[in-house]
């Protein structure tokens, strides 16, 4: 058994890690990518419901992501890394999460497999509650009927979730990768229920001792998605500290050859303890503008002085 980050549930990496007389248990099944407000929502319910019956709450979840094992090639990268993932989901007040590999085993095994061991016999599971279009078993050839089959055969009883809706969108990680990739951080932030983050360390290579001295910060190589190339609002979270900040996601095509970075300028920079392994939480709360090729350094530090005064207004009104 082992912790997440930062997270107060228990987390189980194999059904053997489960301690005797954890259950019985409520429960929910998914790849929970983002934590947005349909997960939040639907693990709201198993908390409430574990409540109710005295018993524990538990997500169900997989690392890898199922599509990176069984579609590598075209697997969508991540709204949220697996520690961020565990963190988001152990705020709704859940007592566990069961992370269980993802590999072939476990893709072939066959829905009834599933839910009698690690359902009924790993977990007790009491109540299970999932979305509508929630599918598993080898070849994800059952779903929402097949589970109340083996509810009634396994006793337990099965809700499910109507999609989750805000300001007529309606919410999935698919939605919000999309989004994200081209630069919405408005629309994102509706169903995510918070801005889109990026969490990493700064870049290494760039002489920074045991404290920042500069108001540029370089993010580290980052597995999971980005936002799309452009010019960002951002807030730049250093350990306990908050700056405002502009980003550039992209190429910096205008001097000399290419070279991706996201990069940072903080706006009302003070220096602060920081190395390369100091915690670094980027929100993208608002895309100024795409990224541009600039015919001389003269007109692109014009443009960013544009692109300061407009972020320094964002914070303004958001005050």
């Amino acid at each position: 058994m082992s912790d997440g980050p930062q997270s107060m549930a228990p987390v189980y990496r194999t059904v053997q890690e489960i301690p005797p007389g954890f259950g019985p248990c409520v429960a929910a099944i998914g790849n929970f990518d983002g934590v947005h407000l349909g997960h939040r929502d639907v693990l709201n319910a198993v908390v409430a419901e574990a409540r109710a019956l005295g018993v524990r709450a538990v997500a169900i979840t997989f690392d890898p992501h199922p599509e990176q094992f069984l579609r590598p090639c075209k697997a969508p990268k991540l709204l949220t890394l697996m520690d961020e993932r565990l963190r988001r989901m152990a705020e709704t007040g859940i007592d566990g999460a069961l992370v269980l590999p993802f590999d072939e085993a476990l893709a072939k095994m066959p829905a009834r497999e599933f839910v009698h061991r690690i359902l009924a016999d790993g977990l007790h599971v009491r109540g299970l509650h999932e979305g509508g279009n929630f599918r598993f078993g080898h070849r994800a050839q059952s779903g929402v009927s097949e589970l109340h089959a083996f509810g009634e055969e396994f006793g337990f009883a099965l809700h499910v979730h109507a999609p989750v809706r805000v300001h007529g969108l309606e919410v999935s990680s698919s939605a919000i990768r999309e989004l994200v990739a081209a630069g919405d951080m408005r629309r994102a932030r509706w169903m995510l229920g918070r801005p889109f983050a990026v969490l990493s360390t700064q870049a290494r290579g760039r002489g920074i001792g045991t404290r920042l001295l500069v108001p540029t910060v370089n993010l580290a190589a980052y597995e999971g998605l980005l936002p799309g190339f452009g010019v960002y609002v951002t807030r730049l979270k250093v350990g306990e500290r908050s700056f405002q900040a502009v980003t550039n996601v992209g190429n910096r095509p205008t001097f000399g050859e290419a070279s991706f970075a996201v990069e940072s300028h903080i706006l009302d920079f003070e220096p602060v303890e920081m190395d390369e392994q100091t915690p670094l939480e980027l929100e993208f709360l608002l895309r100024l503008r795409g990224e541009l090729e600039w015919p001389s350094p003269e007109a692109l530090k014009a443009q960013i002085f544009k692109d300061v005064a407009r972020a320094q207004r964002y914070f303004r009104l958001a005050k």
